[in-house]
């Protein structure tokens, strides 16, 4: 594997809107992650990806772009984002944004153009078909947010367009080579500013299956989980490839995609040397338990199952590539709330849940407010709901016949607000993050925590993610860290997560994932504990008793 500059690099997700606010008018903005890059490269950052931050009319949280040349005004400007890019480099960090290109916004000059003249240039621009009363839609595939894709065309209800998510998101017709030259000048412009990459957002929806076919039924509705079409659509790999070499390759950029369905023969295409993208994000704990009906139908993950998602995901990556490893983003829950069993967060068990996927072989990406253990809010009524899928799942559960009660219950547990709510900087108003009103509910929890606190307290979760960054980049460790394999150790062992990495040194991660001791016998003498979430380990001999959610990083 030819290696990159950012392989052993530590990633760090902003939401914009929810990071910091530098004018008090409620909304982060870039200025506010001007004033906190020294905060993140304390914290041992190199790479900050910020979602969108484009003009957008906001009805799905800027992933509905109406202009991808520009600064929406609620974020700063061109001119902000050209400083920010630049202190960033003095602090020999890197700005990835995100590539939303499989649809734009309505309220985009194409679509635009589509609805003014269907059958003219901008008309192929997107997915247009004739609509007549009474006929079937051209084909029965449900958006990610519920609905069919189809809608009528503003101003010609004789037509209509596909929108895989939101309706005030038009599909992009990749099909049309004029289409990916102008995505391809927009990628280029913004690497000629100075930025290092980018992250793709939904891109293996840019592969269609044509001629449109109807797929089984799963719920009331007749319509099927658009994945089928997913399943079905062969070729995106010709548009991926296109991409690669019109853009990143030209500039040796970083650039991770949102892939959900890859199958492993494709990894080396996807992520192997000259591949379509740098990393992609090992969504594989995160798909675990889902389920056609609805998020009331969906499994919790237990220890075991999360376990052995990410050793089959490393199983099946191998040495084609990099993975990308998180426990949580903006689109879910906090992963504190998540993975660990309900009643069992605690301190130890969060610093335990960072260690065993931070250490896996791939570049660790941390989301904002993960690093203090910001945790997922109670349940809210649902008027104060913002999360469109939220929104939508609430009113699946009511059709399956549960309760307004039990609706709310089921939707938060993963409402994306979750993970939007403003980060807890302080025990002061508003956690710190605004002197306005804040655009979205701050969490009641973060006057325990939050940065303030936790920068000042040397056994908090942030000085433990600080402990694990370190360690990661210690000279001694980082070639193993970093290019090192992972062998799992006792891996059917009932709740305990434990994997060798290595390489130049066998370093040996244990994760005890549950409130009870286990005694675990090591494969060789321990020479050094490099990580601990506890004050002391008992290790006598080979001999290691794992206390309540205890993770040990051992130098065998």
């Amino acid at each position: 594997m030819e290696r990159k500059w950012w392989h052993d690099k530590v990633a760090y997700q902003i939401y914009p809107k929810s990071f910091y606010d530098s004018n008090g008018d409620g909304i982060g903005d870039l200025q506010g992650i001007i004033q906190k890059l020294d905060y993140l490269k304390d914290l041992g950052v190199d790479i900050v990806w910020i979602s969108p931050i484009y003009p957008s009319p906001f009805a799905d949280q800027g992933y509905d772009i109406s202009d991808y040349y520009n600064i929406d005004p609620s974020f700063g400007t061109l001119k902000d984002m050209d400083e920010l890019i630049q202190e960033a480099k003095k602090r020999d960090m890197y700005i990835l944004m995100d590539l939303v290109v499989n649809h734009c916004s309505d309220e985009h000059e194409w679509f635009e153009k589509a609805c003014a003249d269907p059958d003219g240039e901008y008309g192929n621009f997107f997915y247009i078909e004739d609509r007549k009363e009474g006929q079937e839609l051209p084909c029965n595939w449900r958006s990610y947010f519920g609905g069919s894709v189809w809608e009528p065309l503003p101003g010609h209800p004789e037509k209509q367009y596909m929108h895989v998510f939101h309706k005030k998101q038009p599909d992009l017709n990749w099909e049309n080579p004029v289409v990916r030259e102008e995505v391809y000048k927009n990628v280029n412009w913004w690497l000629d500013k100075g930025l290092a990459g980018f992250r793709i957002d939904a891109i293996i929806n840019i592969k269609k299956k044509l001629p449109y076919k109807n797929y089984p039924t799963d719920r009331e509705d007749g319509l099927c989980d658009i994945a089928l079409m997913l399943e079905d659509a062969e070729g995106v790999g010709e548009f991926l490839g296109e991409l690669q070499r019109r853009t990143f390759s030209q500039y040796d950029a970083f650039s991770v995609g949102e892939v959900f369905n890859e199958k492993p023969e494709e990894l080396p295409d996807f992520i192997g040397d000259g591949g379509y993208f740098s990393s992609i994000f090992n969504f594989s704990t995160n798909v675990w338990g889902g389920s056609d009906k609805g998020w009331y139908d969906c499994k919790r993950i237990t220890p075991d199952a999360y376990k052995k998602c990410h050793f089959d995901a490393q199983r099946k990556v191998g040495n084609h590539g990099f993975y990308s490893n998180i426990i949580e983003n903006h689109d879910q829950p906090r992963g504190v709330s998540y993975y660990i069993p309900e009643g069992e967060v605690s301190l130890e068990s969060k610093k335990m849940l960072a260690a065993v996927y931070f250490l896996l072989r791939g570049l660790p990406f941390i989301y904002q407010g993960q690093e203090i253990g910001m945790e997922n809010l109670p349940v809210i009524p649902v008027e104060q709901v913002d999360d469109i899928s939220a929104l939508d799942q609430y009113q699946v559960s009511l059709d399956a016949g549960f309760t307004p009660e039990e609706a709310l219950k089921i939707i938060s547990l993963r409402n994306r607000d979750n993970a939007r709510t403003p980060v807890q900087w302080n025990a002061e108003k508003n956690a710190g993050f605004t002197q306005g009103t804040p655009w979205l509910m701050v969490n009641p929890n973060y006057t325990e925590i939050n940065v303030a606190a936790q920068e000042q307290d040397e056994n908090s979760v942030l000085s433990f993610y600080k402990e694990l960054i370190a360690l990661r980049k210690n000279p001694e460790y980082k070639e193993t860290f970093v290019y090192g394999d992972v062998i799992p150790f006792e891996e059917d062992r009932h709740n305990l997560m434990a994997y060798h990495r290595k390489g130049e040194k066998d370093l040996l991660v244990l994760g005890n994932f549950q409130k009870e001791e286990q005694k675990v016998t090591l494969p060789s003498e321990g020479k050094n504990i490099l990580l601990n979430n506890y004050p002391n380990a008992e290790i006598a001999g080979n001999q290691v008793k794992l206390k309540d959610y205890q993770v040990l990083v051992i130098e065998l």
